[in-house]
């Protein structure tokens, strides 16, 4: 018999969709914030990247604490979707703010004014909001493939987004004129894009009673009321946990370098509209893949193999971008950035199912269901990675003598270019295939269940055995 099923296409669908919420603000703020910072505002890109380094340091104790946060939520709506919902229109507000630095305050106002946008859009509203969103996966379905699913479509729309948002921004700028005004009208656009959307994704599905949760767990988990601390605690004794979280920073490092492509564009290929044309490199290939993802699953037996023979892959197309870079063909650059992003794609489409693998290990090792915690990896990565790998392209491009007002770069910052696009794309690639050839969550909790299954038939025999003698007597 197969596994009980909880969802109907159309909530798998409208789940996906709160990716385009998300990606509205992950999108833009990765891969323009900082070229609006640096050749519009005039903001120095060193700086720029120290004040981001400065706000993950705060970033760093919300996640655990709005993840903790949501598993002790009982509300009408459930645990996660009230914080997806609210969350989100912090995120909308503080976006715009970003994007709307005025020009006629004074330097050191305008750095302090990104900075508190910044920090509060990653620290607060995003955090709040993404945990919430990626939660739900284990909260609306106990059904494992629906997951994937639930993955899969994810990341067709967060893939797809991203797409879009990186073909058409810098010609949307362009036709309001440019400058500050042009990027604060965009960033109004696309904020209330999110908010709609963000609205619809959350209420296209249902979260399970906390009972439902429960049905056919051998154990209940222990519901004591835990802090910070236990929750904290919870997460690092599980070292899958911590190899998700490494992953997803690494991501992010990955995914920063690779938004610096605009500055590899304009100042190495001299066409900065190639970006655009590199996104669809990149993102085609991962949408097309995700759609086979969840049958790539059963082929494969489970996501490990999956996860490691594609990365292997992304690691050979990283490694022949770099060749064909120091070339200069950029066909063979295209191709190659495609091939690799196909290898990426069955991680991107099954991770949030491997958290939830990764969460019920927990459940199985201590006997507590710790959802909305453990799904803090994912906000956790999203901005360390994210932000220390904006901060790290700001800081090389300082070192490097970059200056936003120069039409022509020194050579020095060319050979950075390349460096930061070539060849650290490839090294962290490596990095992640090495991490997930450790990643046997699925086969350490079968484990786990059938150690709990003997434990369990090996008392009942010694009760069983224990009564027949006392009948006897």
């Amino acid at each position: 018999m197969g596994e009980k099923q909880y969802l109907k296409w159309y909530n798998k669908v409208g789940y996906g969709s709160g990716d385009i919420a998300g990606n509205v603000v992950y999108a833009l703020l990765s891969s323009f914030v900082m070229i609006y910072l640096t050749n519009t505002i005039g903001l120095s890109s060193g700086i720029v990247g120290t004040l981001i380094a400065v706000s993950k340091l705060f970033d760093g104790f919300t996640d655990i604490f709005f993840g903790t946060m949501i598993d002790k939520t009982h509300s009408k709506l459930g645990k996660a979707r009230p914080w997806m919902l609210y969350g989100y229109i912090g995120c909308a507000v503080t976006l715009v703010a970003i994007f709307a630095v005025p020009v006629n305050i004074g330097t050191t106002a305008q750095y302090a004014w990104f900075l508190i946008a910044y920090t509060l859009l990653n620290g607060v509203f995003y955090t709040a909001n993404n945990i919430a969103y990626s939660a739900l996966t284990s909260l609306v379905t106990k059904n494992s493939k629906e997951r994937v699913q639930m993955g899969s479509y994810r990341f067709i729309f967060a893939f797809a987004t991203s797409l879009l948002i990186q073909s058409v921004t810098v010609g949307f700028v362009s036709e309001l004129g440019g400058g500050a005004a042009a990027w604060r009208i965009v960033a109004v656009v696309y904020a209330l894009i999110g908010l709609v959307v963000n609205t619809v994704s959350a209420l296209s599905v249902k979260e399970l009673s906390e009972e439902e949760l429960l049905v056919g767990e051998e154990e209940k988990a222990v519901e004591e009321k835990y802090g910070l601390l236990q929750g904290f605690k919870l997460l690092v004794s599980n070292k899958y946990y911590l190899m998700i979280c490494g992953v997803y920073i690494l991501q992010q490092l990955y995914g920063a370098m690779i938004n610096a492509g605009i500055y590899y564009m304009t100042y190495v290929l001299k066409n900065e509209n190639l970006y655009g044309v590199f996104s669809w490199a990149v993102n085609i290939p991962l949408i097309i893949a995700l759609v086979f993802t969840p049958t790539l699953v059963g082929r494969f037996k489970g996501m490990y193999k999956l996860n490691l023979s594609g990365y292997i892959i992304a690691v050979i197309g990283r490694l022949l971008v770099v060749f064909a870079g120091y070339l200069g063909s950029v066909p063979l650059m295209l191709l190659f950035t495609a091939l690799a992003a196909l290898g990426q794609a069955p991680w991107q489409g099954d991770m949030n199912a491997v958290i939830a693998s990764c969460s019920e290990y927990t459940f199985l090792k201590k006997g507590k269901r710790v959802d909305g915690t453990m799904y803090s990896c994912t906000s956790l990565g999203v901005k360390l990675g994210g932000g220390i790998g904006m901060a790290l392209a700001g800081w090389l491009l300082e070192f490097s003598g970059f200056d936003g007002k120069m039409e022509v770069q020194p050579d020095s910052c060319i050979t950075m270019l390349h460096f930061m696009y070539l060849w650290l794309p490839f090294l962290l690639d490596l990095v992640i295939m090495l991490v997930l050839s450790g990643m046997r969550v699925e086969r350490a909790n079968e484990k786990l269940r059938l150690e709990q299954s003997q434990a369990r038939q090996k008392t009942a025999l010694s009760d069983g055995s224990e009564g027949g003698s006392g009948g006897e007597d």
